[in-house]
């Protein structure tokens, strides 16, 4: 398995607060949420059936900070830890808080019209529903799965940054060899989104929508938010002026 330790720091700017602070809000809700009786994902996860029809729009927030198990948040953090500073260092603090709730915002718009738009199953199961509960996991409506994390508004960080620091060098870990090497961001992100496409195609359908899982789509559309907000944000001067250590100045004609 491959982790991102750690990349290229962009000198000055904003200190990183809304980024640790992120970290530990959703540190310390996942810490309540293991600790309180009930099903609160099932309370305060996001139901695409239940956004559609008009309730609980509060759930497209809560969602975000919640997670569904240890390494689902620890995954998240990891990614949110290594590439948001140098995010919010160049647009600014409330820019980058306004930027990463609006990410997941659009992450969960992406889902919720593919996990939504499928023909219906008969005979399914809502997770959630005291009506027609499920005795496990075969079956399920598509649409009824409580969607919980901050993978969409952390997609939107990577899209981003793809955009604004697409030669900056991210370090990796191997697990295999436990050892960490250095790859272009372009690559590293490139490859993780396209993982995230693959997955996505894959998971149309109504019986792959409702087989759970990851939520594919929220990472895809979370991503284009952040290229899009990326590709805006290179316009602002303090974006151009910014730069990360050991970045070599572009030659005619790369991608920059």
């Amino acid at each position: 398995m491959i982790f991102p330790v750690g990349d290229d720091q962009v000198h000055g700017g904003a200190k990183p607060i809304f980024s640790y602070a992120f970290i530990g809000m959703n540190v310390i809700l996942f810490l309540l949420q293991m600790s309180v009786e009930g099903n609160l994902i099932c309370e305060y996860g996001a139901i695409p059936n239940e956004i559609v029809g008009g309730q609980d729009y509060f759930t497209l927030f809560s969602s975000m900070f919640m997670h569904g198990g240890w390494m689902h948040l620890i995954g998240n953090m990891l990614f949110l830890w290594v590439f948001g500073d140098n995010i919010e260092a160049t647009v600014g603090n409330l820019p980058f808080a306004a930027f990463y709730i609006l990410g997941g915002l659009a992450a969960h718009a992406a889902h919720i019209y593919f996990s939504t738009g499928n023909e219906m199953l008969s005979d399914c199961c809502s997770i959630c529903s005291a009506v027609v509960p499920c005795q496990d996991a075969a079956n399920l409506c598509p649409g009824s799965i409580p969607t919980v994390g901050a993978s969409g508004a952390i997609a939107a960080v990577l899209g981003a940054y793809l955009v604004m620091f697409p030669k900056s060098k991210v370090k990796i870990l191997v697990l295999y060899f436990f050892q960490t090497f250095k790859v272009p961001a372009i690559l590293f992100l490139g490859f993780w989104i396209g993982q995230q496409l693959l997955s996505g195609f894959a998971s149309l359908g109504p019986e792959a929508a409702a087989s759970g899982g990851v939520a594919w789509w929220a990472h895809i559309g979370g991503f284009a938010f952040g290229v899009i907000a990326g590709f805006v944000a290179r316009t602002q001067p303090k974006v151009k002026a910014a730069q990360p250590e050991n970045y070599k100045p572009p030659k005619p004609g790369d991608f920059v």
